[in-house]
C-alpha cells in the first residue's frame, strides 16, 4: 500500500514569478498572510522564509494531496497552518476577525496535477477522466461529459476556452457517447480529433485537445463563476496597505481578475457626465504595477510554464 510519503513525494511546485510576488507582498516578521492555492508549497515556503517563525501563513488548498505534501514540507514551521478547502470560501476557512497583510492566489491547475496521470488532467497520458481538484466531492469529468447537454457543452467550450470548433466538438461528443461512455483522456482526445479536421490540427502550435481539456476542468471544478465574489472576499480581509496578488494563466480567468480589481478601484456607478458622485461608492484600494505584470524572459527560459502567466496586484485602502 502506498504511503503518504510516497504519494506526495513528487508534489513539488516551481513557483511562478517568485521575485515579483515577494516584492509586492513584502513578507516580514509579525505579518499575517494567506496562500489560497497552496499546491506544493513553493510560494508559501518563500513567504515563511521571510517571517522567521513570527507572524503567520495560512495555506489553503482543495486538493488533499497538496495539503499532505505541504504539511510534510512546511508543517514544522510554527508560523504555518494548512487548511483543506476552496479559496472561494476564505471567509469561513480563516479565523473570524482576521486581517491579512497579504494574500496570494495562483489560479488554475498545478504542475503536479498535470504531471500526475491518474488525476486525468492531461491529454498526454491515458487515464480515467477525473479532473476534480478535490477528489472528496463533486462529479468527475467522465460523469460531467455523460450528462452535459450539447448546447451547454458548446457554451462551456466557447466561454471557457475560446474554442472555435465548440459546436462541432459538442455535437461529436453527444454522438460518440451513444456508442460508448467517454471515460478516459484518450476517449476525449478522440472526440476532439473526430471533430476538428486533420489539416487544421496539423497547423496547431499546441495539442488540439488542450482547450477542450481546459474547459472541462473549469466546468468540473466551477472555477470561474465564483471567482469575482472570492476576489472581493479576499480584498475585504486585507488591512489598509495589505495586498492581494493573483496569478492567472489564461485570458478567461485574467479577465475576471482585471475587471474585478478595476471595479474595486473605481466602484462609482454614476453616469459619466454627472457633475458629482451621488452613488456613495468609495474606492476600496488601487491596482499596482500598471495592471498586467508579465514574467521576465529569463524565468520563462528556465520555467516554460511561466510563459502565459499574468500577475495582478491590488492594494487595500
Amino acid at each position: 500500500m502506498e504511503t503518504i510519503q510516497e504519494k506526495t513525494a513528487d508534489f513539488h511546485h516551481e513557483p511562478v514569478m517568485p521575485e515579483e510576488i515577494l516584492r509586492y507582498l513584502a513578507p516580514a516578521p509579525g505579518k499575517i498572510f494567506a496562500d489560497g492555492t497552496l499546491g506544493g508549497g513553493g510560494h508559501s515556503a518563500l513567504i515563511l522564509r521571510e517571517l522567521h517563525g513570527r507572524g503567520h501563513l495560512y495555506g489553503i488548498d482543495r486538493d488533499q494531496d497538496a495539503i499532505l505534501a505541504a504539511s510534510q514540507r512546511l508543517g514544522g514551521d510554527p508560523a504555518f497552518t494548512a487548511l483543506h478547502g476552496n479559496f472561494h470560501d476564505v471567509l469561513t476557512l480563516l479565523p473570524e476577525g482576521i486581517a491579512l497583510d497579504g494574500g496570494l492566489l495562483d489560479l488554475g491547475v498545478s504542475s503536479w496535477q498535470l504531471d500526475c496521470p491518474e488525476r486525468g488532467f492531461s491529454y498526454h497520458e491515458n487515464a480515467y477522466l477525473d479532473m476534480r481538484m478535490d477528489r472528496s466531492r463533486g462529479v468527475t469529468a467522465a460523469e460531467y461529459l455523460a450528462q452535459v447537454s450539447e448546447k451547454d457543452f458548446a457554451r462551456a467550450l466557447y466561454d471557457w476556452a475560446d474554442e472555435k470548433w465548440a459546436a462541432r466538438i459538442a455535437k461529436v461528443l453527444c454522438e460518440k457517447r451513444k456508442e460508448k461512455r467517454i471515460e478516459t483522456t484518450a476517449d476525449l482526445v478522440a472526440v476532439v480529433d473526430a471533430a476538428i479536421p486533420a489539416a487544421v490540427r496539423r497547423k496547431e502550435e499546441g495539442h488540439s485537445a488542450r482547450r477542450t481539456f481546459q474547459a472541462v476542468r473549469i466546468a468540473v471544478n466551477d472555477e470561474i463563476a465564483p471567482l469575482e465574489k472570492a476576489l472581493r472576499d479576499w480584498v475585504s480581509l486585507l488591512r489598509p496597505g495589505g495586498r492581494l496578488c493573483v496569478l492567472s494563466f489564461h485570458s478567461i480567468e485574467d479577465r475576471v481578475v482585471k475587471n474585478t480589481f478595476r471595479s474595486l478601484q473605481n466602484p462609482c456607478v454614476c453616469p459619466p457626465k454627472a457633475p458629482v458622485c451621488t452613488c456613495g461608492r468609495k474606492p476600496l484600494g488601487k491596482v499596482l504595477g500598471g495592471g498586467a505584470i508579465k514574467p521576465q524572459k529569463q524565468e520563462i527560459t528556465l520555467n516554460p510554464r511561466a510563459h502565459s502567466a499574468i500577475l495582478r496586484v491590488f492594494e487595500a485602502f
